[in-house]
């Protein structure tokens, strides 16, 4: 029980799963920002140039059941609107990375040794 113990411990502690559930924590609260941005603004504005209405009220019923086809149609409207916000950041930080590997890598800078080398070296060509 001990060793699978020390075996969970390892592996929570790994770098990647650390950086896993930042990951998750931080895509939880940009859900949440987007929800809100569909929720207050796109959905209102979606609403006004379709004459007032409010997708989450669409709803009809068959027998016992109800299907709440707004709830359904602001559910893919938050999907898209999710993705598409995605897709942007993506391709600003891919643009921002491009631009990165552009740039000429800045010479290695020259050894100690290998400086007095050359000055030793240019000392003897000047005596001769």
């Amino acid at each position: 029980m001990k060793k699978f113990f020390e075996e969970f411990k390892a592996f929570i502690s790994k770098g990647d799963v650390v950086s896993m559930a930042v990951g998750l924590m931080v895509g939880s609260a940009f859900s949440t920002i987007i929800t809100s941005f569909n929720e207050f603004l796109i959905t209102p504005l979606l609403g006004i140039f379709l004459g007032g209405i409010n997708f989450s009220g669409i709803s009809f019923s068959f027998g016992e059941a109800t299907f709440k086809i707004g709830a359904f149609i602001q559910s893919v409207i938050d999907f898209l609107i999710t993705a598409f916000v995605l897709f942007l950041v993506v391709k600003f930080f891919n643009s921002f990375k491009k631009k990165e590997e552009a740039k000429p890598a800045p010479a290695p800078a020259e050894p100690e040794d290998v400086k007095l080398l050359k000055e030793i070296r240019d000392l003897l060509k000047e005596q001769k």
